[in-house]
This record gives structure tokens, sequence and C-alpha cells, in this order.
């Protein structure tokens, strides 16, 4: 991850409620109906060798209804006849009865080694599908969600290798040229890995584009890249423009490439090494000003440099070359106090005076690498004392201390988690490389959701106690992920639920749920004002919003195999019957 640039998530304290008092149980009753499915779900149950922990977050945990975020009433499911059934939402008491909208051309069962046929909505009209066994197709729906309109044809059919299910998908025109780029995810066998689960992951990212020949239009596959790492990747996402893609991953992912391309990789990095090259110049600083040493070639005169100082930036050049230090300083000097002299005819020493007096610069010019930074032995005496109080020789030397040091050992069981860290990476798309790294460290991925369908989808993590929702923006690289939402306390909630199975939220962020495997579904929706007055018993004060918690029963005996949220409702699918659970009321 050379080269990439290490950001940070930042949260708007504006969206986060240090006062938040916890989720009230209530007894309310929610309006919950059911439709029997004329077939049952073509779920894929693990077979003997897919015994992994990624097997099963890959496809023990995978989610069998798809919502089309496009038209959010309108849910999607494959049974095991092969057929892609629709069912939309026009009353919540008179459910329309499923409707088949495609069916696949292989006969399923006829395959030992499939997985689970999986559905991504590119577009609200082009739709990828995959049938478990390799083979890919992408369809153009027409308008979906209404049966006057939405006919599902077949512009692209084909064998990619082994079987895979997708992980997203997105449709996109560029230079007048329309794409559609589609995420594969396998779980293959690593005959190399010996000490590991033996197998690796692959994201295999394809562009299928449109070709105009004579007038003969058809998709073709315009390019393959491939990706491989040592865990199922908690999200992945190609950004709207088909530019780029984000993992968010326990383990690192790093792109294949052929032989050639990895022999000119190292070529490269030899010369690199080869061409590295002494700094072009050294600062140092007190807390009063900043001195720069830079080395001039011999037979430079004074008449021969020009030094520019302004409150803000400063420009070197020599005769009537291009500017050797040019750019934004890190802090504003007293520029008429600044001054430059030649020493021993083999060096320019430049004094920049600092107007605010006291805090130290971290660099010279913002953004310029080609310095180094001398210390002197005072200053690294200094700091050095200032640090002692944080460290000791001994282990907790003083645990009777009013505020003790952290002890892990205190931690309740429901706030660990397995994994240490993990990471977010953004990589580009011509380059193959990663330009933005985020090391999430204690910020356990909970789930992901689409807000905006033209966006990417949003992905939330837990931060300390809580639950906070982030938007990718792709196209904004000073604000590349953005807090958009924050769910009180659900990060601790929902680490007690020890046998969840899925987790999503509304996409106007008014609750949240999860689910387990059997039955219970529990909802968190956010606070909201009381419209009778209601007191905190200990404190003797006033209450003005409550956010309330509510616990719906299915009567199911079968697994959860589906679970997705909109605005005002959830779908819940089991083996033989669809659930829909009214959260809030319609517009």
């Amino acid at each position: 991850m050379a080269g990439a640039a290490h950001c940070s998530l930042q949260a708007k304290r504006l969206l986060l409620d240090p006062k938040f008092e916890g989720y009230k149980l209530s007894l309310e009753p929610l309006a919950c109906y059911q439709l029997g499915l004329d077939a049952a779900v073509a779920e894929v149950k693990l077979r003997d060798d897919q015994y992994t922990l990624d097997h099963m977050r890959a496809f023990g945990m995978y989610n069998y209804l798809h919502l089309d975020s496009w038209y959010q009433d309108n849910v999607y499911y494959v049974d095991q006849f092969g057929r892609v059934m629709n069912v939309s939402v026009t009353l919540d008491t008179a459910l329309q009865k499923p409707r088949e909208v495609f069916r696949l051309p292989t006969d399923l069962t006829a395959y030992d080694n499939r997985l689970c046929a999986s559905i991504h909505f590119s577009s609200s009209t082009w739709v990828t599908l995959s049938d478990g066994t390799g083979r890919l197709f992408l369809i153009k729906s027409g308008k979906r969600g209404n049966s006057a309109s939405e006919k599902w044809e077949i512009v692209f059919n084909e064998e990619l290798g082994s079987p895979f299910i997708i992980a997203h998908s997105v449709s996109f025109v560029k230079s007048d040229t329309h794409s559609v780029a589609v995420l594969l995810l396998r779980v293959e066998k690593d005959e190399l890995d010996t000490k590991g689960s033996g197998f690796h992951i692959t994201l295999e990212w394809v562009t299928i584009a449109e070709i105009n020949k004579e007038g003969d239009h058809r998709f073709e596959i315009f390019k393959r890249r491939v990706l491989q790492g040592k865990s199922v990747p908690h999200y992945a996402a190609i950004e709207p423009s088909g530019d780029g893609l984000m993992i968010v991953s326990y383990k690192p992912f790093t792109f294949m490439e052929d032989e050639d391309n990895k022999l000119e990789e190292e070529n490269d990095d030899a010369k690199a090494t080869n061409e590295k090259k002494d700094p072009l110049y050294y600062w140092q600083q007190t807390e009063d000003d900043v001195t720069i040493t830079v080395h001039i070639p011999q037979g430079i005169t004074k008449d021969d440099i020009k030094v520019r100082f302004s409150p803000d930036n400063i420009c070197v050049t020599l005769k009537d070359q291009p500017p050797l230090m040019e750019g934004k300083l890190y802090s504003s000097v007293d520029h008429e106090s600044c001054t430059w002299i030649i020493k021993d005819n083999s060096s320019l020493e430049i004094s920049l005076i600092k107007k605010n007096e006291g805090p130290r610069w971290p660099e010279l010019i913002i953004g310029d690498t080609r310095g180094e930074f001398i210390m002197d032995s005072s200053q690294c005496s200094e700091i050095a004392e200032n640090l002692m109080h944080l460290t000791s020789e001994v282990m907790n030397p003083n645990p009777e201390k009013e505020n003790p040091p952290c002890n892990a050992q205190e931690l309740e069981e429901c706030d660990a988690f397995l994994e240490d860290s993990a990471s977010l990476c953004r990589f580009d798309g011509d380059t193959l490389k990663v330009t933005h790294v985020i090391n999430l460290g204690s910020n356990q991925y909970l789930f992901s959701v689409v807000v905006d369908p033209r966006e990417m989808p949003c992905f939330c993590l837990r931060h300390d106690v809580d639950a906070l929702l982030w938007q990718p923006h792709s196209d904004q690289p000073e604000n590349m992920w953005e807090h958009i939402a924050t769910f009180n306390a659900l990060g601790y909630v929902q680490a007690s639920k020890t046998d969840k199975k899925f987790m999503a939220c509304a996409p106007d962020y008014s609750y949240a749920a999860l689910c387990e495997c059997l039955r219970r579904v529990f909802i968190y929706r956010q606070p909201t004002p009381l419209s009778t007055v209601l007191y905190n018993r200990k404190e003797g004060r006033q209450v003005g919003q409550v956010a309330k918690q509510l616990v719906a029963t299915l009567e199911a005996n079968d697994p959860i195999l589906g679970f997705q949220a909109t605005s005002e409702r959830l779908f819940v699918l089991t083996t033989k019957t669809l659930f829909l659970i009214k959260v809030n009321p319609g517009n």
C-alpha cells in the first residue's frame, strides 16, 4: 500500500448524542402480514467441503431476498424451480401474489457444486444475475415494479469459470459507450496455503461494454481484473463512474497481474530504488523561526538566485530554470522579515520568521516530500521529557490511582469481536493500486444499506457504543466518506444479540433492525418527542424524547433466509413465507 493516502473517518459531532438514555421497550403492536410462496426459496446449503468461516460468511449467511432500491416497494427472490419471483407492495393489507419475471435457462438440480443464485440491480432498467453455476447474465428489464413495462430480456450470457455470487454491479456511460461493471465473489481452494484455511478469496471485476458494429448492437466483455485476499470482504462496491473500487475487509486484497505486468512493475520499482536521490533541501526550526539549507551548483552567483516571500508561500529559482522550491508553507510567516544568504559559495540559507510563535511545523511546504527535517539534540530531549509521563517500565505501576489505566479484563464479553482490525481501501481502476486506506481499528463493521441507488452503498460501523452510517462519495476527494446518520447505542445493543443473522436500517434513518436466525425481529426507532409528560425518577427531570425498541415474533418455524428494510416496512423471507412488518406509516 505504498503511496496510498492514509485517511481517517471524521464523525460529525452534531449527529452524536452523548446524553442518549437508552431504548424503552414498547408493547405497541406491529402490523404483520404474511404471504405464502408458490414454491420454496432456492436455498443452497453448505457442502462438507465448504467448512471454513469464509464459506459461512459468503454463502451460509447469504441474504436470499433482494430489494430493488430503484423501486423500493419491490422485492425479488429465486425459487427452487429457477424462477425469479417478484413481490410488489401496493397495499400492506393486500399483498400481490409472487409474479414470475424471469426463468433461469439452466437446470440447477443437475449441478452438484453450485452456489446460490444471486441478483443485483445495476440501474433502474438493468439487472445482473448469476445462476450459481459460474454463468453471468446481463438483463435489460425495462421499468421494474410494473407488470406492464417490466420485461426481462437477456442481452449477455457467458460462462465465467468457477461458481460465484454477485457482490455488486453498476451501469454507467463513458465516452458515449454504455457499460456494466460487475463484482464477482469466489472462495477458492489454495494449494499453496498449508498453514491457513487452505482457501483464498477472489473478487473478479468484470466490465461488459456495448459494442456497435455496422448497426449490430451487442455486449462483450471489455475488461477482466482479479483481486485476491484471505478473508471474505465485509463490503465491496464499484464506484458509480466505474473508475474505482472500495473494499472493507479484515485482511488486505491485491490485484493479481499477469507475468509481463508483474515483471514490468518489478523493473519500475528497482529503477525507482536506484534513482533515489539525496534530499533537495534540509530544514530546522525553533519556536520562532525556520532555517532552510539548499545545495546550489558551482558558478551560481547572488544575481542568479531569486527568492520570493509571501505570508503563506515561498518560491526559489536559480537562473532561468523552473522553480527549485515552490509551494504553500505549512503556516504563515512574517514575509518582510525573512532573509536569505549564500554560505561558502555552495549552499543557500533561507531564514523564515514564524508569524505564530510556538507550534512546531510537521512539514515545511505542504505536500512536498523532497526535503528532510533535522532535529537538534536539545529538541529530542525536550520531546522525550514531555512524553515521560505516558510511559513506564512497570505494568500498571499505580493501580490505586484515581483514574487507573484501562484494563481489558473489565470489558464485557459482548464488547469483544472476532477480528482485531479491518481496513477500508479504495482501488484505482486504471493503475490497480490502492489510493486511499483507512485503518478501522476497533470500529467493527455492522451492515451496509443503499440510501440513494445512484450513489455507492453506505456502510455502518460501530464507534464506541453507537453505530455510525457512512456514505462514500467517490467524486469528492475532500469528503470521500461522509457521516450521515447515527443509531444511538446500537453498536452495544447488537453485540448482545448472539443469535443475530441480518442487520438493516431504513434509507431515511428512521429506524434500524436486526433479526435472529429464527422468528424474532428487533426494531430500534430513532428518538422522537413525547406527546405526554414523562419524568426521570432518579434525576427528577422531565424527559423530552424517547427511543423505542419493538419486538416482532414471526409465526414460522423455518429459518430466516432474507431480510430487507425500506422507510415504511420490513420484509422477512423464510423458506416458504414472505412476512411484511409495518414499521412506519406511509407518506
